[in-house]
């Protein structure tokens, strides 16, 4: 994500450390965090619930006095209301600021969402979609970078409707780290209480036999669901189609058993239940933006 340069031009730098420029509207506020040198224990809350992103640099996280953790562009945090942060720049420099967004969203709004997810999106077995597990810190996916970088222009803009336009991107902004943190509680049971229903039992199907051909048939089969119902409920609730989600689990399997250099590729895209090489290039490239055999290289050069 990039601040535009209108941005840069007219924001006031009053404080090299969280200097903060703010644009509020009916429902959210954006704050953008620029700091210009090292600092520790810089101390910062909100009083509504807030998704963080990082957008230049680097921040180390102390959050409750339990959870530690390292904070990189392309990352973001959602947060309750009133939660208490003790960031450390240990990166920052004038030449290289550490930058980031903070989207602090009403609870009204979110309340808002929810409802409409749980009457138009409901979730598998009737279950209702709940508020975020906060402190869910989570890598963007493509849709969500963009949602955000579409929020950094809209709040910026001088337009009469903009506040209708942000509205709007909220709710789709709400939706997706609803899905991301349902899908990550799927994909780590021990992240939360287990899911016990129907579609935790297809993402263990699949986890456990990603080797093997994964059809929409028989995993529909797996959730007692038509295969077009069975479709509409996984990507409701996990913001993926079926095949995307095993995709997305063959390249991630596909990028640990490529750090042997002695693997063929051959053998790892087969392994990971691809049928041709072909495929596997394309959907590796898609998701690592590298091919799979420049993807090995480069890991053997760090081992080096």
């Amino acid at each position: 994500m990039q601040l535009s340069q209108n941005f840069l031009n007219n924001r006031r730098l009053e404080s090299m450390v969280e200097n903060q420029t703010t644009y509020t509207l009916n429902n959210a506020a954006m704050h953008v965090f620029e700091t210009h040198q090292k600092a520790e224990q810089v101390y910062l809350k909100f009083d509504q619930p807030v998704l963080a992103s990082m957008l230049e640099g680097k921040k180390v996280m102390h959050l409750n006095d339990e959870q530690k953790f390292d904070f990189f562009p392309g990352e973001s945090l959602v947060l309750p209301a009133s939660e208490l942060m003790r960031i450390d720049f240990p990166e920052a420099r004038e030449n290289n600021p550490t930058r980031c967004l903070a989207m602090a969203i009403s609870e009204e709004k979110i309340k808002q969402t929810l409802a409409f997810m749980n009457e138009n999106l409901p979730k598998c077995d009737h279950r209702n979609w709940n508020m975020i597990d906060y402190n869910f810190h989570f890598t963007n996916d493509k849709e969500i970078f963009q949602i955000l970088q579409r929020l950094l222009f809209l709040f910026t803009e001088n337009h009469a409707s903009k506040d209708f336009f942000v509205d709007n991107m909220l709710q789709e902004l709400i939706i997706r780290v609803l899905q991301n943190n349902s899908k990550k509680a799927y994909l780590n049971l021990d992240y939360r209480k287990p899911i016990n229903n129907r579609l935790s039992c297809v993402v263990d199907y699949i986890k456990n036999n990603i080797h093997t051909n994964l059809s929409i048939e028989v995993l529909s089969r797996k959730a007692y669901m038509s295969k077009s119902n069975f479709y509409k409920v996984f990507k409701n609730e996990l913001g993926v189609s079926p095949v995307d989600f095993i995709n997305k689990e063959r390249i991630k399997l596909a990028t640990t058993l490529l750090q042997d250099k002695n693997r063929k590729i051959k053998d790892v895209f087969m392994e990971c239940g691809f049928e041709s090489r072909s495929y596997f290039n394309r959907v590796f490239k898609k998701e690592q933006k590298i091919s799979p055999g420049k993807y090995q290289a480069k890991q053997s050069y760090f081992k080096i």
